[in-house]
């Protein structure tokens, strides 16, 4: 008999009652940060994590997004050679230097965008993808929207300030999971510690990658108004993390405030991997059903974040007995509980 696996959804941000065990996470001098864990999708510590900021250049991972998009989809290629318009050769800020008169292709450009953090290499970029900045800005808040960035508005490609150009660093921690999850082929363009357009060497401005090799991007950002940003990744045994720094006082200022949030969370937690995915875990009973019982497990594999030394916690599936179908979506299908002994640690609905 051919076996169905009913897949369950399930948010791991409720298991923050475990970090009571751990070291106290560090203060940083920062207007705003959060460390996030990719694999378990929990939030660590934070800071102001939902308080509108002013991105600057980190706006250009949206930018990005949107980029690798366009390749996946076709709509361009790394070889394909693109005109440089007269605003965007104007640009002000970082700049890639780009010749109005000189064709560049789009592999060039993405790395002045990432590397160099060029502002000429966005605009030629998103009219490219749009037709106009203007246009290529709709887009930008359309792929927020469909990303969860609940509390984030782009006006431009380059993250020039604009009143109404703003997000959070919760938001950009989510735009950064799925930017590394969704385009692994591009993301090692983040590494790149220099970038060479025009006879000009630019070097990378993010000082981490020069100070801890686990680091391999991801984007920083400053104007006055904003002050000094910093999104970094890291990737230990198996492991990614992202930190996102924001308000900092210099570029000294948000590499080291971003190494100690790093340090400490991916030195005092780990993350156990709880299921496989398309594991069957367990059955439950269906009424009206064409079959009586379906397996239960998740579509993708579950991971939890705990601190270091809690090898003793058990994860516990309850499933509700019976179900009725058909079965809507979001259905309550029963509540992963994590247990130490016979002490519950925390527990999440799931469904």
């Amino acid at each position: 008999m051919k076996k169905h696996l009913l897949a369950l959804g399930l948010s791991l941000f409720a298991f923050q009652s475990i970090a009571a065990t751990a070291p106290t996470a560090p203060t940083l001098e920062a207007s705003a940060y959060m460390f996030y864990d990719v694999q378990s999708g929990q939030i660590l510590t934070s800071k102001n994590p939902d308080a509108r900021i002013e991105p600057a250049s980190l706006t250009k991972l949206m930018t990005a997004y949107l980029t690798f998009a366009a390749l996946k989809e076709e709509r361009l290629t790394l070889e394909q050679k693109l005109t440089v318009s007269d605003k965007a050769w104007k640009s002000e800020g970082s700049r890639m230097f780009l010749d109005p008169k000189v064709p560049v292709s789009v592999e060039d450009l993405i790395k002045g965008m990432i590397v160099q953090s060029g502002n000429d290499a966005c605009v030629t970029l998103a009219e490219a993808i749009a037709g106009s900045e203007e246009g290529f800005a709709q887009m930008m808040n359309a792929q927020a929207k469909k990303l969860g960035m609940l509390n984030s508005n782009f006006t431009n490609s380059t993250g020039l300030p604009d009143e109404n150009l703003y997000t959070t660093v919760h938001d950009l921690a989510i735009l950064s999971k799925a930017l590394i999850n969704d385009f692994p082929e591009f993301y090692p363009t983040y590494a790149l510690k220099s970038f060479t357009y025009n006879n000009i060497t630019q070097p990378n401005r993010n000082l981490l990658l020069y100070r801890d090799s686990s680091v391999d991007g991801l984007k920083t950002g400053h104007t006055e108004s904003a002050g000094y940003n910093l999104i970094a990744s890291s990737k230990r045994d198996g492991r990614r993390v992202i930190s996102v720094v924001v308000g900092t006082k210099s570029m000294e200022a948000r590499a080291t405030e971003s190494s100690k949030l790093l340090n400490w969370g991916l030195s005092h937690y780990q993350t156990p991997k709880l299921y496989d995915a398309n594991q069957a875990l367990s059955k439950v009973e269906v009424f009206k059903g064409s079959e009586n019982q379906l397996d239960v497990g998740f579509l993708e594999p579950v991971y939890i974040t705990l601190p270091r030394g809690s090898e003793d916690v058990t994860p516990v599936l309850e499933t509700n007995q019976p179900v009725v179908a058909p079965i809507a979506k979001g259905t309550q299908m029963g509540t992963l509980k994590l247990m130490s002994g016979n002490t519950l640690l925390a527990e999440r609905l799931i469904g």
